[in-house]
C-alpha cells in the first residue's frame, strides 16, 4: 500500500520523461504489452471504456486505435500526467482519484489499470471502487509487472533494484522515484495472489497471463 502524497509528488517530478524513460527501461518489451491488452479489450466489444490511472496515455492510445467506436474516458489523480495525455492525442482526460471516482454506477463496460493499482493506497478498496462503476458482466482489466519466478528471479531481482533506478535517474534526474517504483514492484502481489485478491472483492472468471517470462502479467475479471 502507497502513500498518495508521495507517489502524485513522484509522478509529477517524472512526468515530462515518462514514456521515454519507459520505454528505455523496457527495451520497448512496455509497446508489445499494451498492443495485447487492446487486442483483448477489442474482443470484449465495449461502448465505453474507463482506463484508470491512465499517467501520460500510453494505454489510452492504444485503445483508442484498437477500439475507435468506443467512448474511452482517461482518467489519473496526477494533473502533469493528463497534460502530456491530452498533448499526445488522448481525447478525454479528467482529473479522479482511483480511490474515490466521480462516476455512476454501473457506467463502463471495461475498466483498464496499467501499471497503476501498485500505486494506489489500498489496493482491495481500489479494486471495489472500480467493480462499481463497471457494469454487471462488464470487464476488469490489470496490467501490471509481476515477479518472475526460476531462473530469472534472481537476474530480474538484480535489475529491478540496482540498475533500473540508476538508468532511470540518468534519463529523468529522479533515482529516488525510480528506487521507489523498483520496492512498490516487489511488494505488490503477483500471479495467483492477485487473482486471490480480484476474487475477494467479489469478481468472477479471474485470469492471469504472465507476459516476457513473467515480468509482467495481464489479469482479466468479470464484474
Amino acid at each position: 500500500m502507497q502513500d498518495p502524497n508521495f507517489v502524485k509528488d513522484a509522478f509529477s517530478k517524472i512526468a515530462d520523461r515518462y514514456v521515454v524513460t519507459n520505454h528505455v527501461l523496457s527495451l520497448g518489451t512496455d509497446i508489445l504489452w499494451r498492443k495485447k491488452v487492446g487486442r483483448i479489450v477489442k474482443a470484449w466489444s465495449p461502448s465505453d471504456i474507463l482506463d484508470v490511472a491512465t499517467g501520460t496515455g500510453d494505454l489510452a492510445l492504444e485503445l483508442q486505435k484498437a477500439c475507435p467506436t468506443s467512448n474511452l474516458v482517461a482518467s489519473d489523480f496526477c494533473p502533469e500526467m493528463l497534460a502530456h495525455a491530452s498533448k499526445r492525442g488522448v481525447k478525454q482526460t479528467q482529473v479522479v482519484d482511483a480511490m474515490n471516482m466521480p462516476f455512476e454506477d454501473n457506467s463502463c463496460d471495461v475498466l483498464t489499470v496499467a501499471f497503476g493499482l501498485r500505486n494506489m493506497a489500498d489496493y482491495a478498496a481500489a479494486l471495489t471502487e472500480m467493480k462499481r462503476v463497471i457494469r454487471p458482466g462488464g470487464h476488469l482489466l490489470v496490467l501490471d509487472f509481476s515477479t518472475p519466478e526460476g531462473i530469472l528471479g534472481k537476474p530480474y531481482d538484480f535489475y529491478l533494484n540496482k540498475v533500473l533506478p540508476k538508468i532511470a535517474g540518468v534519463l529523468t534526474g529522479q533515482e529516488g522515484a525510480y528506487s521507489y517504483l523498483a520496492g512498490s514492484i516487489g511488494d505488490f502481489p503477483s500471479g495467483q495472489a492477485m487473482c486471490a485478491l480480484i476474487s475477494d472483492q467479489g469478481y468472477t472468471e479471474v485470469t492471469c497471463k504472465p507476459l516476457s517470462g513473467g515480468i509482467a502479467s495481464i489479469y482479466t475479471a468479470t464484474a
